[in-house]
C-alpha cells in the first residue's frame, strides 16, 4: 500500500525492531538452541479472524534482522481487508532465526493490524458524511509512529504526530496564557518562529460562548470538547465554514455516525490506538 505518511518510516521500523529484539533475546535465545543452527524451514502466517492487515515491514525486519537470507512472500498487503483462515505470507528461513524472531514479528503484525482494523471500523461507520476520523497521542510508548501509520492503513487520519509538529491550545494553556485571545496570539508567534515544523494551530473550547470567542479571535481549527449533539449542531451553524471543527470526547463506534451527521469536519478517537485487542494471527512451520 502506497501511503503518504508525513515521516519516512524506515528508520522508525529499524528502531522499533531493535528495541523489540533486544528486549526479547537479551544475551541469546535458549529455547532456539535446541534446533540445529544450519537447519532451514518453511512457515506460513495465517489470519484467525477477519480484519485489516498492517505491519508487514515490521514483521519482515524482525525476521531478516536475524536471517538476512530469509525469503518472505506476502499474499496480502498493508491496508487490505483479510478474512479468517486467509494465508498472509509464506516464509523460508533459518530455523533458529525464525524461532527467535517469531514472537516479536507477530507482536508487531497483530498490534498494528488491530489498530488498522479498528480505524477501518470507525471510518466505515461515518462513510459518506464528509467527516474524517483521526487519532490522538494516546499511543503505546515507543510505538507512536507505527500506530499512526496503522490508523492511516485503516482509513483514518492523523492528528498531531507529537508535541513538536503542531499547537493544540487546551484548557490549561488558555488559563495559563490569560484567555483565548492572548493564547491564540502567542501561538501564532510561536508557529511563525517554528516555520514549516508547525503544521497547524488548534484551540479547544468547552462551550458555545468559547467557540464564539475563538472564532472572533480568528481561530482556524477548533476542537469541541465533550459537546453534546445539539451543541455540535449549533457549533457548525455558528461556524459557517470559517474554521475546521473537530469533535472530541467519549466517542464510540455506536455514537460516531450521529456525531459526524452534525456537520463537524473531524472526530478524534483515542480508542483507535489505546483500546486495541491484538488481531489473532498464527505462524506455523511446515509446507
Amino acid at each position: 500500500m502506497t501511503l503518504d505518511f508525513p515521516i519516512p518510516l524506515a528508520a522508525e521500523i529499524a528502531r522499533n525492531v531493535t528495541a523489540a529484539l533486544d528486549e526479547d533475546l537479551g544475551p541469546g535465545d535458549l529455547s532456539a538452541s535446541l534446533v540445529d543452527g544450519d537447519q532451514r524451514v518453511r512457515a506460513s502466517v495465517i489470519a484467525r479472524e477477519p480484519g485489516v492487515l498492517c505491519g508487514c515491514d515490521w514483521f519482515a525486519e524482525c525476521v531478516r534482522r536475524l536471517d538476512n537470507q530469509a525469503v518472505i512472500e506476502w499474499q496480502a498487503a498493508d491496508g487490505e481487508r483479510i478474512a479468517a483462515r486467509q494465508l498472509l505470507c509464506r516464509i523460508a528461513a533459518n530455523a533458529r532465526a525464525l524461532l527467535s524472531a517469531e514472537r516479536s514479528a507477530l507482536n508487531f503484525l497483530q498490534l498494528l493490524s488491530a489498530v488498522a482494523t479498528k480505524a477501518r471500523q470507525y471510518a466505515d461507520a461515518i462513510a459518506g458524511t464528509g467527516a474524517e476520523v483521526v487519532d490522538t497521542r494516546k499511543t503505546l510508548p515507543g510505538l507512536r509512529l507505527a500506530q499512526k501509520y496503522a490508523v492511516r492503513c485503516g482509513g483514518g487520519g492523523n492528528h498531531r504526530l507529537a508535541l513538536w509538529d503542531a499547537i493544540l491550545i487546551k484548557e490549561n494553556h488558555i488559563h495559563a496564557a490569560g484567555g483565548i485571545v492572548p493564547a491564540l496570539s502567542a501561538a501564532r508567534d510561536i508557529a511563525t518562529a517554528a516555520g514549516e515544523r508547525c503544521r497547524f494551530i488548534q484551540i479547544e473550547v468547552e462551550s458555545l460562548a468559547e467557540l464564539d470567542a475563538a472564532l472572533a479571535a480568528g481561530a482556524t481549527m477548533i476542537l469541541l470538547d465533550n459537546f453534546d449533539l445539539d451543541m455540535m449542531r449549533q457549533a457548525t451553524h455558528r461556524n459557517a465554514g470559517r474554521a475546521v471543527l473537530e469533535a472530541s470526547g467519549n466517542v464510540t463506534l455506536e455514537s460516531i455516525r450521529a456525531i459526524a451527521e452534525t456537520g463537524v469536519d473531524r472526530i478524534s478517537v483515542g480508542a483507535l490506538t489505546k483500546d486495541v485487542k491484538a488481531l489473532d494471527l498464527s505462524m506455523r512451520f511446515g509446507d
